[in-house]
């Protein structure tokens, strides 16, 4: 029985020594709640495994769990940082393609994914890019952004903010006022936009080597302080307007950049062409023209005029432990290609780009420190902060240029299929095993 006494009384001690079933039925009489487990047992792991058995009754499936991983994982790790009401864990395989020539360097990219044929076909890019002499990638911008809402009294007073916030003085004071709240942060623009009596306030915050979503959002709240000494009757309705715009398709993504905006190209031999990817230089350049140009524009496509760069740009985030839901506007990519001369060759080959302009990636904070996703931004080598004489962020930006390699390797595959009308036959050879049956 539970020891006497008001549950919230009961010490871990005391919790230890009763059975799974006991603290099965406390949770059920609402003496413990269930996503307090972690907190009142001190025992991580058996938290987990009382929850597994309280879910399993709530759900009327015995047994459910049984198939979903419980052991073998470091659940005071994730407390109060990755997930809540943790039930097990959902291992994927992981796949790494490379080496990938990028900048003069080697680069391999691991890549967590469960479709097949993913990783061999981007590896195919790989091998041919860096059969000609490799790929070369830039970071165009490196900015986090969060727009604040705020609410005033009419259009004329937004119109006043607007103005304020625009006056370089009253930036450098907004300036000011967001970098004492982070150390490595820096608030680059602050640009309002007007809808009536809304004012947006999209600012754009160096964020170093982490992605940067808390960063902005700390450093915005002091903003809005500052803002409301000037103008008290302002309300601030969310601290995201949606206008910065963090996990949804939008054009100010594309047009603006968030996070890293990244061009990476190569020039590929037409003879590489040939024999690595099975194709022409011609017929990749028209593939691309018709579907990732034209279809792309047909479809009222935006940010996604490429093949399929959010399958390379997914894969990759579950590995190194980005936030999978920024895959919407990190995707954002326009693969472009043409044939050129090649001094030395005999015939013209294929220069060929991706420009992707929102990019958000970071090598600190989020799932990057669980074990698994570490282990795969040390085999790029940029785990962690970057350390001197590396600048701040250098880590990051070396992430997304060797993800943008990445997408660049794999859109260069998938249209040498398409080009040649190889994808359907190699899915259906290579990715069609039948599922076993225990």
């Amino acid at each position: 029985a539970a020891p006497a006494g008001r549950p919230a009384d009961i010490s871990a001690a005391e919790l230890a020594v009763l059975p799974d079933e006991e603290l099965v039925r406390m949770v059920e009489a609402g003496a413990i709640k269930d996503h307090a487990l972690e907190k009142k047992l001190g025992d991580f792991n058996r938290a987990v495994k009382v929850r597994r058995t309280l879910y399993e009754r709530r759900m009327g499936n015995a047994g459910v769990f049984e198939k979903l991983p419980v052991d073998h994982f470091d659940y005071e790790r994730i407390f109060g940082a990755n997930c809540e009401i943790v039930v097990g864990y959902v291992p994927l395989p992981c796949g790494v393609v490379g080496p990938l020539l990028l900048d003069g360097e080697p680069v391999y990219v691991p890549m967590a994914t469960t479709e097949g044929c993913l990783v061999a076909s981007t590896n195919r890019g790989c091998k041919a890019i860096t059969a000609c002499g490799g790929a070369r990638a830039r970071v165009l911008k490196d900015g986090i952004t969060r727009a604040p809402c705020i609410l005033m009294p009419s259009a004329m007073a937004a119109a006043d903010l607007k103005a304020w916030v625009e006056e370089p003085e009253n930036f450098q004071a907004i300036q000011n006022a967001f970098n004492s709240t982070t150390s490595f942060g820096r608030l680059k623009s602050c640009t309002p936009t007007i809808a009536g009596r809304n004012v947006y306030l999209r600012c754009v915050c160096f964020a170093g080597d982490a992605m940067g979503m808390n960063m902005v959002s700390k450093g915005c709240l002091k903003v809005i302080e500052l803002l409301e000494e000037h103008f008290p009757e302002m309300e601030l309705v969310a601290i995201s307007g949606n206008v910065c715009c963090d996990k949804k398709p939008a054009a100010i993504n594309w047009i603006e950049g968030r996070g890293k905006s990244v061009v990476v190209e190569a020039t590929i031999t037409a003879d590489v062409v040939r024999k690595t990817l099975k194709t022409t230089v011609e017929a990749m350049v028209e593939a691309n023209r018709q579907k990732c140009l034209i279809g792309s524009a047909m479809a009222g496509s935006v940010g996604g005029f490429n093949a399929h760069a959010a399958n390379i740009v997914a894969a990759a985030f579950l590995a190194t432990g980005q936030d999978p839901a920024q895959v919407v506007e990190s995707a954002n990519c326009i693969t472009l290609m043409e044939k050129i001369d090649i001094p030395g060759e005999a015939e013209p080959g294929l220069l060929m780009s991706c420009t992707m302009p929102s990019l958000e990636v970071g090598t600190v904070g989020g799932g990057t420190s669980l074990p698994a996703q570490r282990a795969c931004l040390e085999v790029m080598n940029v785990a962690g902060a970057s350390r001197a004489p590396k600048a701040p962020g250098t880590n990051a930006q070396a992430l997304s240029k060797a993800i943008a390699g990445a997408v660049l390797a794999g859109e260069m595959s998938l249209m040498a299929a398409l080009a040649s009308n190889q994808l359907v036959r190699a899915h259906m050879i290579h990715n069609r095993k039948k599922a076993p049956t225990k």
